[in-house]
């Protein structure tokens, strides 16, 4: 197990644990205190059935409700990882892959990529299910949520503990895009 930390850094340079090191207790990465949580702890899926209320002129699921849908599961994620009411701060890389109809499903999964500070990174998948059982990616998203206190100012999160390779790789990505994005911003 080892916590999102940049492989660069030793542990100490800047008051966070270094690769490897133990998730307990102590100060994250991102200045958080506490105990740092897999992504796995905060995992989130949702089931919706499209239904008449959900579809657009042509037939097909309105993208601004397969959007709403997302963001709720992006909230509830990063809530779970928190422990704090979050606010949307920012959706990276909406693509819409695949269309969805009336009475098939829309699976909805969410989970921690990054942590920063008082943010998170989380990725969001939908896929669509027919009546066949057959399933094909719908969307994909990342969403920086913030964790708020109860004046709805931002408050650290816990580190994100890194688990496998894939969220080892999906940290780096992770750091490149909040490299591109606070670029973005600076414009």
């Amino acid at each position: 197990m080892v916590t999102g930390k940049s492989p660069e850094k030793s542990a100490g340079q800047d008051g966070s644990r270094g690769a490897g090191q133990s998730p307990e207790g102590g100060v994250g990465q991102d200045g958080a205190r506490g105990v740092g949580k897999s992504a796995r702890e905060s995992r989130t899926e949702q089931i919706q059935v499209v239904q008449q209320q959900h579809i657009n002129g042509y037939r097909r699921l309105f993208g601004g409700q397969l959007m709403a849908w997302m963001d709720v599961v992006a909230g509830v994620t990063a809530r779970r990882h928190s422990g704090h009411i979050v606010t949307t701060a920012f959706v990276d890389n909406l693509e819409f892959l695949a269309p969805a109809y009336i009475d098939n499903l829309v699976i909805i999964n969410g989970r921690v990529t990054h942590t920063g500070r008082t943010s998170m990174e989380v990725l969001v998948e939908a896929d669509t299910e027919a009546m066949d059982s057959s399933r094909r990616p719908l969307n994909q998203a990342y969403f920086v949520m913030v964790a708020l206190d109860e004046t709805d100012r931002p408050v650290p999160v816990p580190p994100l503990i890194l688990e496998t390779e894939e969220e080892r790789r999906e940290w780096a990505a992770a750091e490149k895009r909040r490299a591109y994005r606070q670029g973005y911003r600076q414009k």
